[in-house]
C-alpha cells in the first residue's frame, strides 16, 4: 500500500520538478522508507555510501520509485541526520555514508510510530492504527509528536535547506549551450539500456524482494554441469574462464526468458535494438565509411600517407614485464613512433598499464601533446560486479585500467558530454570497452578516427584500424586507397574490394585537410618522347 503522497508528478525534461511540495512529500516518504529498511535491514552491508543506499531503497520499496527523479544522495544524508536527532545513537554516519545502525533501537522506534506493525509502509500503518476505546490521547499525542518531529524540520533547518537547494540548483543547472549539445546525442524515445538485477538469479531476486510485481530487470541462470561442484561457489573468471568445459566452479548465462524478452522487444526495453544515434531519428553511422583496417607493422609503416585524424586511440603492447599472449614493444620503440604526423590539432586517448603510466605521459610529450585528463575503466564481470580477481597485477589484482588523454592544438570537440569513468564488462585479453567508440563519436561526431594496435574485434564503422593481426587489409576511403596504390605501399591484391561508399558521407576527402605530400619512395619514370 503506497503512502498517501503518491503519485508523484513526473520530472519534466529530465530535470526535477520545481514544485517544492512534491519535493517535500518525496523526502518525507524517503524518511519512512529509510527507517523501515534500517529497522529490518535484510543483510544490508555496512558501511554504505549515500548513493548506494538510495539505490537500495528504490529497489526494496517499489512504492517510492515514482519519486526517483526528485531525490538524491543528499536527501539520504539529511534523513539520517533527522533520524539521529529524534532517536540519538541509532545511526552513525559521516560525509561518505552510513557507518553503523542499531537495528534493535530503530525497530523499537518504528514500532512506537507504527503501533507495532511492520508489514506496510509507516504512513499506511499509521492510518490503519485504531484509536483507544477510552478516547485517551496521551499515547497518541506522544506518537503524533514523534511522527511530526520525524518529518518536520526546525526553522533554522528549513532556512539552511532552502539555501542548500538554491545553491545546488544553481550548480547543477546546465547552461543553454550544454543543453543544446546534449540534445544532439539524446536517444529518441529515451534510453534503450536494460539494467541487470543486482540479485543475480530470479530465485535470489524473489527471495529478497518478496511479494510484488515481477522484476523487469535482466537475470542470470546457473550453468550446472555433471562436473560442477556447487559447494565451490562462483568461478572467479565466469564467462572469461579459459577452462569452462572442465571448470568445477559455477558459471552463468543470461536467463532464457529474459533473453527472449530482450530479443523480441516484448519487455519494457529492448537493449539489442539498434536505435537512432540521436533524437533526429537518423542513424549517424549510416553516413560513415565502412570500417577500414590496414595490416602492417606500425613501427615501420609510413604514417604520413594516412593524412590527419582529429581523434586517435592507441592501446600499445607495453612491456609490462609479464608473460603475455602477444608481442610487446620496448620503451624506446614507443618513444620513436612517428605518431606526431597524424594530427595537427586533435585529441589522443592512450591506454596505459601500471608501470607505463609515466612512460605514457612522456610519450605524449614527445609526440607533441599536452596531458590534460585521465579516463578510468572500472572492470566488471559477467554478473556486473566489480572484478576482484584477475590475471594481471604484480601485487594486487587489477580491477581498472587507465587511459591518458592528450590534446594537440585547439581541436574542435564537444566538451562536457561524457564523464571520465566507464564501467564495462571484461572480455578477451586486452580488449577495451565498446562504449569507448560511442564516447569518441559523441566527442567528435562525423570526423575521421584512427585506432593504433588494433585487432579484429576493434574494427568499427567510421574508424581506421592499424595492427599486425588484422588479416587482409580493407580500405574504404577511395582517396586513401588510391594513394596507397600510387605510393606502392599496397598492390590491388593486397586489399579487399572497395566497399560501397555512403551516398552522403560525413567525411570530406582527407577529412577536409590538404592531401599529404608524396612519399617519393621510387623515382617517377622519365619519358623519352
Amino acid at each position: 500500500m503506497p503512502p498517501p503522497h503518491m503519485p508523484y508528478p513526473p520530472p519534466m525534461g529530465g530535470m526535477p520538478p520545481a514544485d517544492p511540495n512534491a519535493v517535500k512529500a518525496a523526502h518525507t516518504d524517503l524518511q519512512r522508507a529509510l527507517l523501515s529498511l534500517l529497522a529490518d535491514s535484510h543483510g544490508l552491508t555496512l558501511p554504505i555510501g549515500f548513493d548506494v543506499l538510495l539505490r537500495v531503497i528504490f529497489e526494496r520499496f517499489a512504492w517510492l520509485r515514482a519519486a526517483e527523479g526528485l531525490l538524491g544522495p543528499g536527501n539520504i544524508e539529511m534523513a539520517l541526520r533527522e533520524l539521529a536527532d529524534v532517536n540519538p545513537g541509532s545511526v552513525h554516519f559521516d560525509a561518505r555514508g552510513l557507518l553503523r545502525a542499531d537495528e534493535a533501537a530503530l525497530r523499537g522506534f518504528q514500532q512506537r510510530l507504527m503501533g507495532g506493525s511492520s508489514g506496510a509502509p509507516p504512513a499506511a500503518a499509521a492510518q490503519e492504527k485504531p484509536k483507544p476505546a477510552g478516547g485517551g490521547v496521551g499515547d497518541d499525542d506522544d506518537e503524533a509528536a514523534l511522527a511530526e518531529l520525524l518529518g518536520k524540520k526546525s526553522t533554522k533547518q528549513q532556512e539552511k535547506q532552502a539555501q542548500t537547494d538554491e545553491l545546488l540548483d544553481l550548480i547543477n543547472k546546465p547552461t543553454a549551450k550544454q543543453n543544446n549539445e546534449a540534445a544532439k546525442f539524446r536517444t529518441a524515445g529515451g534510453s534503450k539500456l536494460k539494467e541487470f538485477c543486482r540479485n543475480g538469479t530470479k530465485a535470489e531476486c524473489a527471495a529478497k524482494m518478496g511479494r510484488g510485481p515481477a522484476c523487469q530487470k535482466i537475470h542470470f541462470r546457473r550453468i550446472l554441469k555433471p562436473h560442477t561442484d556447487v559447494t565451490l561457489g562462483d568461478c572467479s573468471y565466469l564467462d572469461t574462464c579459459r577452462h569452462m568445459a572442465t571448470c568445477k566452479f559455477i558459471h552463468y548465462e543470461v536467463d532464457a526468458e529474459d533473453t527472449m524478452r530482450m530479443r523480441d522487444g516484448t519487455g519494457p526495453l529492448d537493449p539489442f535494438a539498434r536505435t537512432a544515434a540521436n533524437n533526429t531519428g537518423i542513424d549517424a553511422f549510416s553516413r560513415h565509411y565502412e570500417s577500414q583496417f590496414i595490416n602492417c607493422d606500425i613501427r615501420t609503416f609510413p604514417m604520413e600517407v594516412l593524412g590527419k585524424y582529429p581523434v586517435i586511440m592507441a592501446d600499445p603492447p607495453w612491456d609490462i614485464h609479464m608473460e603475455l599472449p602477444y608481442g610487446t614493444m620496448a620503451d624506446e620503440e614507443m618513444r620513436r613512433m612517428n605518431v606526431q604526423v597524424l594530427q595537427d590539432e586533435g585529441v589522443m586517448f592512450l591506454w596505459v598499464t601500471g608501470r607505463a603510466m609515466e612512460l605514457g605521459r612522456e610519450c605524449l610529450h614527445i609526440w607533441g601533446y599536452e596531458f590534460v585528463q585521465e579516463l578510468l575503466w572500472v572492470k566488471t564481470n559477467q554478473l556486473q560486479r566489480i572484478i576482484r580477481t584477475g590475471r594481471t597485477g604484480h601485487w594486487i589484482n587489477h580491477s581498472k585500467e587507465h587511459c591518458l588523454i592528450g590534446i594537440k592544438g585547439k581541436p574542435k570537440i564537444n566538451s562536457n558530454i561524457d564523464c571520465d569513468v566507464v564501467c564495462a564488462e571484461v572480455r578477451e585479453t586486452s580488449r577495451k570497452p565498446d562504449e569507448m567508440y560511442d564516447l569518441l563519436e559523441r566527442l567528435a561526431p562525423g570526423s575521421r578516427k584512427l585506432e593504433l594496435f588494433g585487432r579484429p574485434h576493434n574494427v568499427h564503422k567510421g574508424w581506421t584500424t592499424l595492427g599486425n593481426q588484422l588479416g587482409k587489409s580493407q580500405v574504404a576511403e577511395p582517396w586513401l586507397r588510391e594513394r596507397l596504390l600510387e605510393e606502392g605501399i599496397f598492390e590491388e591484391d593486397d586489399m579487399t574490394s572497395l566497399p560501397t561508399p555512403p551516398a552522403d558521407p560525413f567525411v570530406l576527402p582527407w577529412g577536409g585537410h590538404e592531401p599529404p605530400p608524396r612519399l617519393n619512395l621510387a623515382p617517377m619514370p622519365v619519358s623519352t618522347d
